[in-house]
């Protein structure tokens, strides 16, 4: 095998809330508690096997073309893998479909979707130092190895399966502007919100686990939107958008800057994207299980379906 595809799709947190700090080797954190679920928009990752340990690394879609090597997390995630176990690297190219600085997990997905590919083009099987790599690399990315529902803790590699099952349908409004992962965090600080329990959270997970939808959308949070919110309006805008059309829930994902409104079906997230009339990018998604669609391959929408294969026979 020397040509690898594939699809390292994006996140929601559908709860985040701040419950502590901690400290390791790489220095204190903030610990956190959140409900985190995949949805089905994804950046298409493409790897080809290389004769030397070298990688390389083109960007395509979102603005990412312009990400410099040394700031580029793809490379970094290929070169750490060449490193840790003794083989060659790789050629890769990344289309983005994932919106960049929106709480959506892009580079987060993109490490994994190269440890992952890198894993295949070289028949590497250990999970768990695969999966310890990836915590080398990223807060979230051990979460980003196979999503699906999870219940994320501490710096975000403690992980707990939620057994929810229900597939939820969301809109996204997602900003232009960005806000910085770090920048987010020292705000909350400055601000001095202090720490809850995980109320919320564990609320949520066992309303959506029995399939209550309605109530799960009542517990929708996240402890860094007010400070979002401070270093960019924008997520106050889309927050008021998003309610506007009453979801059962609305939250900023991540550190932001993209929203999540959750509704009861698609027909009403189409709904509300099609009255939409704000200046920022709406996108309809729903919750997946990536595991699930790794071996679906790609349909062209221009080829004909049996029935019409049939009538023009």
């Amino acid at each position: 095998m020397n040509t690898v595809r594939i699809k390292a799709y994006a996140k929601v947190n559908l709860t985040l809330e701040i419950v502590g700090q901690g400290s390791d080797e790489r220095g204190e954190y903030h610990a956190l508690d959140s409900l985190v679920a995949s949805v089905d928009i994804f950046d298409y990752i493409v790897l080809k096997k290389r004769k030397d340990v070298l990688s390389s690394v083109i960007m395509h879609g979102q603005g990412s073309e312009g990400i410099p090597p040394e700031q580029n997390n793809a490379l970094k995630a290929a070169e750490a893998f060449s490193k840790k176990f003794g083989v060659n690297g790789a050629n890769i190219t990344v289309h983005k479909n994932i919106p960049m600085g929106a709480g959506l997990g892009g580079s987060s997905a993109d490490v994994c979707g190269v440890l992952r590919g890198m894993a295949k083009l070289y028949k590497i099987d250990d999970e768990n130092a695969i999966a310890t790599l990836a915590d080398e690399l990223g807060s979230d990315t051990r979460y980003m190895l196979k999503g699906g529902f999870m219940r994320m803790r501490g710096r975000g590699n403690e992980l707990s399966p939620t057994g929810i099952v229900e597939t939820l349908h969301l809109l996204l409004l997602c900003p232009n502007s960005s806000v910085s992962s770090g920048g987010c965090y020292r705000a909350y600080d400055g601000l001095n919100a202090g720490f809850t329990a995980g109320e919320n959270t564990e609320k949520c997970v066992a309303a959506l686990s029995r399939g209550d939808i309605n109530e799960g959308g009542r517990y929708l949070t996240n402890a860094l939107f007010q400070p979002a919110v401070t270093l960019n309006p924008d997520v106050q805008i889309a927050q008021n958008e998003a309610e506007s059309f009453s979801p059962l829930g609305a939250v900023m994902t991540g550190s932001g800057s993209a929203v999540a409104a959750l509704f009861e079906t698609k027909e009403l997230c189409e709904w509300a994207k099609s009255r939409y009339r704000g200046k920022f990018r709406a996108i309809v998604t729903k919750t997946v299980i990536p595991q699930n669609l790794e071996n679906r391959g790609w349909r062209n929408p221009f080829a004909l379906n049996k029935h019409e294969e049939t009538d023009n026979g």
